[in-house]
């Protein structure tokens, strides 16, 4: 679940309020446009899984990548069109929200023991299924959630609009956007080599003490894509992940891990107590933020159900994409070929799998009934909050829980109904992310004058792309990282999450309910405390979700993510108007874009070099000189950010 900040570099809602007219001088779909879509779509994607694994998180890919595509076409070929820029973001990304929906369920396969390693085409199958059908169900409620509702504020679309817009006629003696993201990538791919490849710092500074009986832990990771994630989520965000992570660390491990054990290291003895009881804490307390989630934007629910019904009976159709819709959608019989592909190949798989009619069946249908439902529920809540703030989480455990109580009644049971309920529980994501993403492109390319058409084409060849290399991605950093995906380095706390779902309705019984249970209560009573801060429509709010994931995660992600809201909230304090703060923290979120997919692809990059066993370059500083140059490069790492993010 993503949440960059929602700020522009100047308010996009005046300056690009309708689309302008289309004139056969701009260009949209040409060869480049295609090649270096592609490419971000795969870079984007595999950048995304490694921070989704890492973080639990994503973040939005649309503005980094209109930046870089204006700067590649203006730069590389001196002559690139906004419309050419916006496919270009189109279909990057559309790698990104596959990575989300991707990494969010498929790792839970291997957690539940069902796979040993990711089976390519699988995963491959899945992440185009389900992408492609996320495509294919918006497409038909474009008109109703894009070009016809004047309700919906889409503040993520409106904002890459004005960015294509600013790009397209740059400010006199302003510097180029795409110089912080340029920069930032050079930054996290240079730290992430010196940490993971030549070994001249340690990427985690962490310690523990045993006191009374109890251990006493406090730890920090040192990575600039930490304090980048920081700076987009901003402070309320990053203080609620802080939160989450104290509950578990500084207050839960004391209080319910007791002594360490005779001869274990302190340190030790505190991941051991998260790994086994710590932790499901955060699992209870997601389950209830994913279920709040849902409750929070019934309204929404309700009101894009009742406008898709109304436009049925109305016409028997959602959208007849002609001009008054804002342009042509891809025809009606390259959709319905399409989706009956995507229906047959998720048929397939499933029976694959579970080697039965019935269970197929069953799996199919709940599939298709969530998708679709998802698909209005993502695309409406979008157009309402952004692309980031989609509970796409929420919509996930509905669809586990709900398959898994359609599986259990019908008598399925043991791995057999975990792998159904999480099979149908990965398309069902991928449907949520991509659609909400399709409906926020939809409504820049609305903005900018583009072919709808030609953007949902680039979308279907950005998901295709991009599902060919989720898999290789994720076993790469399955096998080429210390515990693999689930482990210290790599905990995929939501992954985690549906495979505990999974196990409690058909596994062995083995989880520490007790801790899920506190989790649940901590969940209920932070609900509580959010009410009055709600009614008042306070600035700081405490949302569950982030909290939960805190909890969740290593303590060492928290500080850094804490670090990099404390900066976003000073450096926008620092500008004298509104205008002022809303360029200053579209500079800094550039900046970090750039840092999280620099230090990202390097991380994937290092785990390809273990794999070909040229993992062991480390210089073998002593243990003292380690700690001083990891200390040097974090206050290197601040002193980056500020630079590029403070006031000029």
């Amino acid at each position: 679940m993503t949440q960059p900040a929602q700020d522009t570099p100047s308010s996009p809602t005046s300056q690009v309020s309708t689309p302008p007219p289309r004139t056969t001088r701009h260009l949209e779909i040409t060869l480049r446009v295609v090649i270096v879509g592609l490419l971000l779509s795969a870079v984007m994607g595999a950048a995304n899984v490694y921070l989704g694994l890492k973080v639990g998180m994503t973040v939005s890919a649309s503005i980094p990548a209109a930046v870089m595509g204006m700067l590649i076409l203006r730069g590389l070929f001196r002559n690139g069109t906004i419309r050419e820029a916006n496919q270009v973001q189109t279909a990057a990304s559309a790698g990104e929200s596959l990575a989300a929906g991707i990494i969010f369920t498929m790792p839970a396969l291997v957690l539940i023991g069902f796979w040993t390693s990711f089976d390519f085409l699988t995963v491959t199958v899945v992440a185009f299924t389900g992408g492609l059908l996320g495509i294919l169900l918006m497409i038909p409620m474009r008109r109703v959630f894009v070009t016809d509702n004047k309700t919906l504020p889409y503040p993520e679309g409106v904002a890459c609009a004005a960015v294509l817009e600013a790009g397209d006629e740059p400010e006199p003696g302003r510097p180029s956007d795409a110089v912080p993201v340029i920069v930032g990538a050079l930054i996290g791919g240079t730290f992430k080599a010196l940490v993971g490849v030549f070994e001249v710092a340690r990427d985690t500074l962490e310690g523990a003490v045993v006191a009374g009986g109890r251990v006493f832990y406090y730890g920090g990771d040192v990575s600039p894509a930490l304090v980048a994630v920081g700076l987009i989520v901003r402070l309320n965000i990053a203080v609620l992940i802080f939160i989450g992570g104290a509950l578990a660390w500084l207050i839960g491990i004391p209080l319910l891990g007791g002594e360490a054990g005779p001869g274990m290291d302190p340190t030790d003895a505190a991941w051991e107590i998260w790994s086994t009881k710590i932790r499901y804490v955060g699992v209870g307390a997601m389950v209830v933020a994913g279920a709040a989630s849902i409750v929070e934007v019934r309204s929404g629910l309700i009101e894009a159900v009742r406008i898709l019904t109304g436009r049925f009976r109305r016409n028997g159709t959602v959208d007849e994409g002609g001009a008054s819709s804002g342009g042509r959608d891809l025809p009606p019989i390259a959709i319905s070929v399409l989706a009956l592909l995507a229906v047959c190949l998720v048929s397939g798989t499933y029976y694959f799998f579970l080697k039965g009619v019935a269970i197929t069946a069953v799996s199919t249908v709940a599939m298709l009934i969530m998708a679709f439902f998802f698909t209005a529920v993502a695309s409406y809540i979008v157009g309402l909050v952004g692309n980031s703030n989609s509970p796409v989480s929420g919509m996930t455990i509905t669809a586990v829980l709900f398959t898994g109580g359609m599986l259990w009644v019908f008598g399925f049971s043991g791995m057999e109904g975990m792998v159904a309920t999480l099979g149908v529980a990965a398309i069902v994501c991928c449907v949520a992310c991509t659609s909400g993403d399709v409906c926020n492109d939809l409504k820049t390319g609305h903005l900018v004058g583009a072919t709808p058409w030609r953007q949902q084409l680039m979308q279907v060849l950005g998901v295709a792309v991009a599902a060919l290399v989720m898999a290789p991605v994720l076993q790469l950093l399955h096998a080429n990282t210390e515990g693999g995906i689930g482990g210290r380095e790599l905990p995929a706390p939501q992954a985690n999450l549906f495979a505990s779902l999974a196990r409690g309705f058909f596994g062995d019984g083995a989880l520490p309910w007790d801790m899920v249970a506190i989790g649940v209560g901590i969940g209920l009573v932070v609900l509580l405390l959010d009410l009055p801060l709600r009614r008042r429509l306070s600035g700081f709010r405490l949302h569950l979700m982030p909290m939960a994931v805190g909890m969740y995660l290593p303590f060492g992600l928290a500080t850094p993510i804490l670090m990099g809201g404390l900066m976003a909230h000073l450096i926008t304090r620092e500008g004298k108007d509104s205008a002022g703060k809303n360029r200053l923290i579209h500079r800094g979120v550039l900046f970090a874009s750039g840092i999280i997919a620099g230090e990202a692809l390097m991380g994937v990059g290092t785990a390809g070099l273990a794999a070909i066993g040229l993992s062991d370059v480390g210089l073998s500083l002593p243990a003292g000189s380690l700690s001083v140059l990891t200390v040097l490069l974090g206050l290197l790492i601040i002193a980056a950010f500020w630079s590029y993010s403070k006031p000029k």
